[in-house]
């Protein structure tokens, strides 16, 4: 039992300092205690819907709240400095609200152990003071309000709480939080109300639910990768090899792995593609792969690698095509980013363009591994068919139509070897929520130069290409799964006041 519970009865508010804190010296009994609680308090909130719905209005509000964890500790804690997450700067208190804690499992029990193990101090449940709003009450894509009338809509507000973006705004990771005097610190990046919006975004934008996401995340902005994953995937699936147990395609229609005992499919593929549809071969653990088909720009790259971020995944890397600047690049040939000119301006107010974003050590060594393994060369002969260098990404997609001064300039003073649209946003994003990034490209024209996409022209380029591409990808993310998450996520990407959960 972790305390009286609140939650069963319609309030206008608790008095939250009545329901105490529970502590616990194992990560796994205080996961435990705080799945209690939220599927009591979001049972709460679903009967008190259906009551409503039904034509019962309760007097007053109901109101249910999210669980929170509180971490204190009066001394700084001994742990192995070659991590990069897993504990708390300095001594103090630490608190976050927590959602979906059956989804995030794995994770909050990861975290709850490296703090235990680094501290020696329990871990505080409790129920926090943030209300849960009615909508993220229920699973992704349900629409709460399809079956009320116009007077029952208006009548919502006054009872339940809905979304409010006061508590969803970004300012934790990007590092303007500033806790009032004597209130505890961000113990994670996100909030409970930020996750979840972010989750039933998922679905709205991919086709597929949230727990379907692995943790090693491919990023594309053309169809024919999405066509060549799918077409591994479901031979993978019908032959009953591979290491993935499963195809999960937009709908969430599921392929299962031969091997398991059956390859039938379940579920219906969704009759319109989403936005930007998402493709998963999955493995228990969530550690497969996930392909994300972004489209074409850096307001799509920022949108789905916002909401990507909340599942903390371990790895994202863009995969897709460029324009070469240089005459000795050759279409079809590798561009392993480095540097990025921000051009994109999507993050310029989330995070200033003077910060650099580094590459990092692990991500490039495991492409440029995969690249070698792929194409069968090595050493010197890598560099006949990759380049590593600057890639400048631009918000306008007709670039070449300006002056060609001014582009040019621009790029001979950065030294970019190439320019995409999207490559700095999911490298930047990656940066700023903590997610190690990187990107390989692939030169499909070469427009100062004359080589320009042209129908046809294009099609058989793109088909010739994107297979090796693809399996490049697909290498790198599994040598980055062999690596460990405590190798692969960077102290580069953490700043020396940072949240203690990854």
């Amino acid at each position: 039992s972790v305390g009286p519970n609140p939650s069963g009865e319609t309030v206008v508010h608790t008095d939250l300092s009545q329901t105490g804190l529970a502590y616990f010296d194992q990560a796994k009994s205080a996961h435990a205690a705080i799945l209690a609680l939220y599927q009591s308090q979001i049972a709460f909130l679903r009967e008190s819907f259906r009551a409503f719905v039904a034509g019962s209005l309760p007097e007053g509000r109901v109101r249910a709240f999210y669980p929170m964890v509180r971490f204190a500790t009066k001394v700084y804690g001994q742990f192995d400095s070659r991590l990069a997450f897993g504990f708390v700067p300095e001594p103090g208190v630490y608190e976050t609200t927590i959602t979906r804690p059956d989804l995030f499992e794995r994770y909050l029990v990861e975290q709850f152990a490296l703090l235990l193990r680094n501290h020696g101090e329990p871990i505080g449940v409790g129920l926090s003071d943030t209300p849960i709003p009615i909508h993220f009450a229920y699973n992704e894509g349900l629409h709460l309000e399809a079956g009320l009338t116009v007077e029952r809509l208006r009548d919502m507000r006054d009872v339940f709480d809905l979304p409010d973006l006061i508590h969803m705004d970004d300012s934790i990771v990007n590092g303007t939080y500033e806790p009032p005097a004597g209130t505890p610190r961000p113990l994670a990046l996100f909030t409970a109300p930020r996750t979840d919006f972010s989750l039933h975004r998922l679905r709205h934008y991919t086709g597929t639910d949230a727990d379907k996401f692995q943790n090693f995340v491919l990023l594309t902005n053309y169809q024919f990768y999405v066509d060549e994953f799918v077409n591994l995937g479901r031979k993978l699936m019908e032959s009953g090899s591979g290491d993935y147990d499963s195809l999960v395609e937009p709908g969430n229609r599921t392929t299962p792995n031969a091997r398991t005992g059956s390859s039938a499919a379940t579920g219906e593929l969704a009759a319109r593609l989403p936005q930007m549809p998402a493709y998963h071969l999955t493995r228990p653990d969530h550690s497969g792969i996930t392909l994300v088909n972004i489209g074409v720009g850096p307001s799509n790259a920022k949108t789905i690698t916002d909401h990507i971020a909340v599942l903390r995944p371990h790895a994202w890397l863009m995969l897709g095509h460029c324009a070469g600047l240089r005459h000795n690049q050759r279409l079809g040939d590798f561009v392993l980013a480095h540097g990025y000119v921000r051009e994109d301006h999507v993050l310029d107010a989330d995070l200033p363009t003077w910060v650099p974003i580094p590459p990092l050590a692990e991500i490039q060594v495991a492409l440029e591994q995969a690249v070698a393994e792929v194409t069968g060369l090595s050493g010197y002969e890598l560099k006949s068919v990759m380049r590593t260098g600057t890639v400048a990404s631009v918000d306008n997609r007709n670039w070449e139509l300006r002056h060609q001064r001014e582009p040019v300039e621009r790029f001979t003073q950065s030294r970019a070897i190439a320019v995409d649209m999207e490559s700095a946003t999911i490298a930047t994003n990656g940066f700023r929520f903590r997610v190690p990034y990187g990107t390989l490209l692939c030169v499909s024209d070469k427009p100062l130069h004359g080589e320009i996409k042209l129908p046809g022209m294009a099609d058989a380029f793109y088909r010739a290409q994107v297979d090796q591409h693809l399996k490049i990808g697909i290498a790198t993310m599994e040598r980055l799964r062999a690596l460990g998450q405590e190798r692969l996520h960077s102290r580069k990407l953490r700043a020396f006041t940072d949240a203690a959960f990854h």
